[in-house]
């Protein structure tokens, strides 16, 4: 990993140049091969205050590269953020590579897989039922029904030709739509 570091109207001490080391260096167990780093660190002044910012563009193969612009009044306190997104954003990214595996058009033919099977298999199963459901009832009488069988609900016409259904509820009452 090539790391190069730029000052702009800041002069890079030693003790500048070791805080970003030691803070990429923290990027590495994302193990995601980054080929370089460039740190630009510069100042400005605004409103008679001093400014830092501090831009990160991190290259990594095969995919685009990572740019974190971070401003402060404090350079170390710009750095420091600017590690923290670098590290966000890589760890999004590994956790995409890992997630999602990429699995080829030749590894998928040499795979022997009936299809049929898996499409059985997660397919959910539908059971028809005779609904006897076309002559009028009373609901007394279906009542009587749901209480002697195992069913949780039964669904029938009344004698007004509405549509009902009776059912069990969980406090070992009946309802009734």
């Amino acid at each position: 990993m090539n790391i190069s570091m730029t000052g702009r109207h800041v002069e890079l001490t030693e003790g500048i140049k070791t805080h970003i080391t030691t803070s990429i260096e923290t990027l590495k167990k994302f193990q995601m091969e980054i080929i370089s780093v460039n740190v630009i660190v510069s100042a400005q002044q605004k409103k008679g205050k001093e400014h830092s910012t501090v831009e990160f563009v991190i290259n990594l193969p095969h995919k685009n590269s990572i740019i974190i612009k971070q401003n402060d009044d404090d350079l170390y306190a710009a750095m420091d953020m600017a590690t923290e997104r670098a590290q966000k954003a890589m760890r999004r990214m590994h956790d995409r590579d890992t997630e999602h595996s990429k699995v080829g058009l030749n590894e998928l033919k040499n795979t022997e897989v009936d299809l049929k099977a898996e499409v059985e298999a997660s397919e959910d199963e539908i059971v028809p039922v005779e609904l006897t459901l076309y002559k009028p009832r009373e609901v007394e009488d279906v009542l009587n029904e749901l209480k002697e069988s195992d069913k949780r609900f039964e669904v029938f016409f009344d004698h007004a030709d509405k549509m009902r259904v009776l059912y069990k509820r969980n406090d070992g009452k009946f309802g009734l739509f």
